[in-house]
């Protein structure tokens, strides 16, 4: 049987998106589906990262580049669209500013709906997509050690993201790649992966384990968790190793990638996003403008300094920046489709 994917058009579960600042309110649209999980960045100038998804609500937003509680602000998101969303501009100027630009990274999950899941020790609240395998996951915690939560994807986890809404905490990622069912990176920061069995404590297909740490699993505090399955053709959760060369490592993923973040797991480094639209959008030609989720930054835009290749079949490293290609290190990554290489259908050998 040959290789193939559920999913025969991958921007129908994800699509990155440009937008020019105009003060006020502004009806943003072209994503192609009603969004879950939106996530918007000043390009121009070194402004918070936003967050905001459907299960939490409007004007929430958390910021990818801090271990800020969340803030619920008649601003922002105020408006869940059917091909997008509304942004309001206030006092911040994050979301809509004149004279500014913006990106926004935009997940389907599930298209507004939520259901109980009682799979685990603690109750969670999910919005699940099982096509894109992408699961929303909100939950209260209990303050004890080794509680299991129901994340919805029938298989174990790829990837879990999760931030304490209610408190100041770093934020948590388990990707499957990482040491051992323990091991964890914050999204916040910079720094290399560690073990502590008080944070993650293993994952199976029904749930994943977290301890007694606050960030996961504070007493009464609202937690939100972003789960992701590995999909053939759509969506891939992988590592490779740097060589320090402009000539790098070259990734199968099975796709021609429309984003990606990468992050050092054994060093100190950056999380650098990628995407196919911000430069252009020329398909076959390297992409160079970098977003670290971690940082306030700006948008950098070199090609001599940050240029990969998203190719047909992956991507290919082309530069010799420490955060995804020091040379003997080793590097996780997350990237969905533009376009998948394989068919959307089972193929039987003749």
């Amino acid at each position: 049987m040959a290789a193939y994917t559920t999913v025969k058009k991958p921007r129908d579960y994800f699509h990155t998106i440009k937008y020019n600042g105009s003060n006020g309110d502004q009806a943003i649209t072209g994503v192609g589906f009603a969004p879950d999980w939106m996530w918007l960045k000043c390009t121009t100038t070194g402004y918070h990262h936003r967050i905001f998804d459907r299960v939490r609500g409007v004007n929430k937003n958390i910021r990818s580049n801090g271990t800020f509680a969340e803030q619920d602000i008649a601003e922002g998101i105020t408006t869940f669209g059917s091909d997008g969303f509304t942004v309001t501009q206030g006092s911040n100027l994050e979301y809509n500013a004149s004279g500014q630009s913006y990106v926004g990274w935009n997940w389907k999950a599930g298209g507004g709906s939520t259901s109980s899941n009682s799979d685990g020790d603690i109750t969670s609240n999910i919005s699940a997509n099982s096509t894109a395998g992408f699961n929303i996951v909100s939950y209260t915690g209990t303050g004890q050690a080794d509680d299991t939560i129901g994340h919805g994807l029938g298989v174990t986890p790829a990837m879990i993201i999760v931030k304490n809404r209610s408190i100041t905490e770093n934020w948590r990622v388990w990707h499957k790649k990482l040491a051992g069912s323990t091991s964890k990176l914050a999204l916040d920061s910079n720094g290399q992966a560690d073990t502590s069995s008080t944070v993650f404590n293993g994952q199976s297909s029904t749930t994943f384990t977290v301890g007694n740490d606050p960030s996961v699993n504070g007493s009464g505090n609202n937690i939100i968790a972003y789960c992701f399955k590995e999909v053939r053709g759509f969506s891939k959760f992988g590592i490779y190793t740097g060589n320090g060369d402009g000539d790098g490592t070259f990734v199968y993923t099975g796709f021609q990638p429309a984003w990606g973040m990468f992050k050092m797991i054994n060093g100190s480094g950056d999380w650098g996003i990628w995407d196919n639209v911000r430069d252009g959008g020329y398909r076959d030609q390297p992409i160079y403008k970098l977003i670290n989720a971690n940082s306030t930054a700006a948008e950098q835009s070199s090609y001599a300094s940050y240029q990969i290749d998203f190719v047909s079949t992956g991507f290919k490293i082309r530069n010799t920046l420490g955060e995804v290609n020091s040379d003997g290190n080793r590097f996780i990554y997350m990237a969905f489709a533009e376009l998948p290489l394989v068919g959307d259908s089972p193929v039987t050998a003749r």
